[in-house]
C-alpha cells in the first residue's frame, strides 16, 4: 500500500513537472512575440494552472520539491547573471553597488515601512518588519529580464549585482526587526554591521574560491582535463559554492553570484575554453537557466493565495504603490547620486527607480515568517505576493518600454 502510494505521488509530480515545461515553453513562446520578458507570463500562466483557477498544478509552497526548486532555480540564476558580469564595468559602478545594497535596503525598508504604518495602523514594529521584508530586490527576476531586454551594461549589471548582494542585508534587517518585535532581543545595530561583513566577506570568498577552481579545471592550459565535463563541473562548483558560504553562516547566494562572476570572467585570470567547450557550456546554462525560471514563477503565480490577499488588497496595493514610487526613487538618487566616480544621468537612475522587482527572496522571507508565527504574519505574506504580482507585472513588462524611451537600450 505504502509502495503504490508513493509511486501515485511520483506519477503525479512527473506530471505536474511535464505540464510546467509544456505550458511554459508556449507561454515563453508568447513572451517573445509580444515582446515582454517571459517571467510575467510565466506568472499570469503560474495563476490560471494553479488550484485557485484551472487546478492543473498543485505543488504547495511548504513541500521538499518546490523548496528545493527555489534554492537551486535561485542559485542557478544567479549564478548566470554574474557569469554575465564584467571586471571593467564593475570597476567603474562598486561604490553605487556597495552603497544600494546596504544603506539604500534601510531606506527602503525605513520608507516602507512608515507606510505600512499609517495604512494599516499596526505597531510600528510590525510595519517595519513588512518594510524590511520587502526591503530586497529579486535576482531571480531581474537576471532573466536583463538577459533578454539589452541595457546599457553599467546600468543592467548595477541592477543585477545590487539584487545578489542585498538579500544577506535584508535577512539581517528582517530577523533584527522580528527578534525586537517578539521580545526575543535587542536590535544591535554593532552586531549586525559584523554580521553583515562576514556573511557578505565568506560569501565572496567561497565564490572566489570555487569559481576559480572550476575555471582551473576547465580552461587552464595544462589542468583543464575536466574541460570535456564543463556543465557538470561547473554545476557541481556551484552547489558547492553554495553550501560551503552556508555552512560557514554566509551568504550562499552571494556565493554563487561571485562564482558566476569569477567563471564569465576566466580569461582576466589566464583561462580560454576550446571554442567548442566553451560554445556547449553557453548553451546548457542558457537552457538549464530558462528551465529553471519556468519553474520558479509559475510555481510562485500558482501559490499566490488571493483569499489572503483580498483581506488587505486595497492597504497592499496602497503600500506597494510607495514602494515602487517614492522608496525605490530616494533609494536610487540618495545612494547613486554621490557616486562621482560612476557619474550617473538622471536618465540613467531614473531607469534603475522604475526596476526593482520583488520576487523569489521576499517570498521566502514572508513564508518564514508565517511559518515562525511572526507578528502580523498575514499582513506582510498578504503584502509581499501584491507586491510580486504589482512589480513584476507592471515594472518587468514595460522594462523594454522605458528603456527605450531613456535611449538605454543596446543597440547590438
Amino acid at each position: 500500500m505504502e509502495a503504490s502510494v508513493s509511486i501515485e505521488i511520483a506519477r503525479h509530480t512527473l506530471l505536474s513537472c511535464g505540464l510546467i515545461l509544456a505550458i511554459g515553453t508556449i507561454a515563453a513562446f508568447l513572451a517573445q512575440k509580444i515582446r515582454i520578458p517571459d517571467v510575467a507570463v510565466f506568472l499570469v500562466v503560474g495563476i490560471a494552472i494553479g488550484p485557485q483557477a484551472l487546478g492543473l498544478i498543485d505543488i504547495k509552497a511548504d513541500t521538499p520539491l518546490n523548496e528545493i526548486i527555489l534554492l537551486f532555480g535561485s542559485s542557478y540564476i544567479l549564478f548566470d547573471g554574474g557569469a554575465s558580469l564584467r571586471f571593467d564595468v564593475l570597476k567603474q559602478v562598486w561604490i553605487t553597488i556597495v552603497v544600494i545594497a546596504t544603506v539604500g535596503v534601510l531606506i527602503t525598508a525605513g520608507i516602507t515601512g512608515l507606510a505600512a504604518y499609517y495604512v494599516f495602523g499596526t505597531p510600528l514594529v510590525v510595519a517595519l518588519l513588512l518594510g524590511a521584508t520587502l526591503a530586497s530586490t529579486d535576482p531571480a527576476t531581474l537576471v532573466p529580464i536583463f538577459r533578454q531586454v539589452r541595457i546599457r551594461d553599467r546600468v543592467a549589471q548595477t541592477v543585477m549585482s545590487e539584487s545578489a548582494f542585498n538579500d544577506a542585508m535584508a535577512a539581517i534587517i528582517t530577523f533584527g526587526v522580528l527578534a525586537v518585535a517578539t521580545g526575543s532581543g535587542e536590535f544591535s545595530l554593532t552586531t549586525s554591521i559584523l554580521d553583515l561583513l562576514k556573511q557578505s566577506v565568506l560569501g565572496i570568498v567561497a565564490g572566489i574560491a570555487l569559481g576559480y577552481l572550476a575555471a582551473l579545471l576547465i580552461a587552464h592550459e595544462k589542468w583543464a582535463f575536466l574541460a570535456e565535463y564543463a556543465p557538470v563541473v561547473t554545476l557541481v562548483a556551484m552547489i558547492g559554492a553554495y553550501f560551503a558560504a552556508t555552512g560557514l553562516q554566509a551568504s550562499g547566494f552571494m556565493a554563487v553570484f561571485v562564482f558566476g562572476i569569477m567563471l564569465g570572467n576566466k580569461e582576466a585570470f589566464g583561462f580560454k575554453m576550446e571554442p567548442g567547450e566553451a560554445q556547449k557550456l553557453d548553451e546548457y546554462v542558457l537552457t538549464t537557466a530558462f528551465i529553471m525560471r519556468v519553474f520558479i514563477f509559475i510555481l510562485l503565480g500558482a501559490q499566490v493565495d488571493f483569499e489572503l490577499m483580498r483581506q488587505y488588497w486595497l492597504g497592499g496595493v496602497a503600500v506597494v504603490a510607495v514602494l515602487m514610487l517614492v522608496a525605490r526613487p530616494a533609494t536610487v538618487f540618495l545612494c547613486a547620486l554621490p557616486d562621482r566616480r560612476a557619474r550617473w544621468s538622471f536618465r540613467e537612475m531614473l531607469f534603475m527607480c522604475w526596476t526593482r522587482e520583488t520576487g523569489v527572496i521576499p517570498a521566502a522571507l514572508a513564508g518564514l515568517l508565517s511559518g515562525m508565527k511572526a507578528p502580523g504574519a498575514p499582513i506582510i505574506a498578504s503584502v509581499t505576493f501584491i507586491a510580486i504580482l504589482m512589480t513584476i507585472l507592471i515594472q518587468a513588462s514595460t522594462t523594454e518600454w522605458l528603456g527605450r524611451k531613456l535611449g538605454l537600450l543596446e543597440t547590438n
